[in-house]
């Protein structure tokens, strides 16, 4: 590793890449920690602002608890470094992540996942059930998308696109989780709680009879979630989770 190329990343971007990179490090960081990660096989990805479709993404080789804001790789919608880096860009990462990106001008941030939680749920016939109330947030903006193999096939985008649509929670069949929003607190907390649903789902699925809850009360939670959340709940637990990172380990921020 080239230690000048990577300290001098600060004075080459301006200090809105520079937030965003530090956000993103911090993101990579709490799925670590919160044992989302995949060895070096996930991805999380966040448009910068502008026209020109860049976006920054992890180096392809190291873990999550290592990123930092100045090892995070920009590129553009091609797979071509904007910015010179001494790392190389995960392929399926590169597929899936341009591909939502290129079509969703209201997403900046996308995190995807192979949780052992998620991908059970994703096996399922019957994907997400209404077994609890975080999963009662997920179904109120849920796709899915079948599996069609590693994701290295560019001709795979246009499905993926359609299968997401305007929705922020997205299921792989057989294969992970992916969230999107307008802000990386936001799709962190939509992870959150998608995790969270499928892990509730996997234990409850592992003792006796089934609750599921009313589908009237699904639908309320849908019309309420559209006039309630709208980014709030992630930007009130985001300062705390950067304080417990910098309890934990502030070498993100670098």
């Amino acid at each position: 590793m080239d230690r000048m190329t990577i300290t001098d990343v600060r004075s080459q971007v301006d200090d809105t890449e520079w937030q965003l990179r530090v956000e993103l490090a911090a993101c990579y960081r709490l799925v670590a920690h919160y044992g989302w990660d995949d060895l070096i096989f996930t991805h999380i990805s966040a448009r910068l602002p502008g026209p020109a479709h860049h976006f920054l993404i992890n180096p392809y080789g190291m873990t999550f608890d290592e990123i930092t804001a100045s090892s995070l790789i920009k590129i553009d919608l091609h797979a071509r470094k904007v910015l010179d880096s001494p790392y190389e860009v995960n392929p399926a990462g590169f597929t899936i992540h341009s591909a939502i990106h290129e079509a969703r001008d209201d997403v900046m941030c996308v995190i995807h996942t192979h949780t052992l939680n998620g991908v059970a749920v994703a096996a399922q016939k019957g994907g997400v059930l209404p077994l609890s109330q975080q999963s009662t947030l997920v179904l109120t903006s849920l796709a899915y998308h079948d599996y069609e193999g590693i994701a290295l096939n560019p001709e795979e985008k246009p499905r993926l696109v359609h299968d997401l649509g305007d929705k922020s929670f997205f299921m792989l069949r057989n294969h992970g989780l992916i969230t999107v929003a307008a802000t990386i607190p936001d799709a962190f907390l939509r992870m959150y709680t998608f995790e969270s649903a499928c892990m509730i789902q996997v234990r409850a699925q592992a003792g006796g009879e089934l609750i599921m809850i009313d589908p009237k009360i699904v639908e309320g939670t849908r019309l309420t979630a559209k006039r309630a959340t709208r980014g709030e709940f992630g930007a009130l637990a985001w300062p705390a989770l950067l304080r417990k990172l910098d309890r934990i380990d502030p070498s993100f921020r670098s």
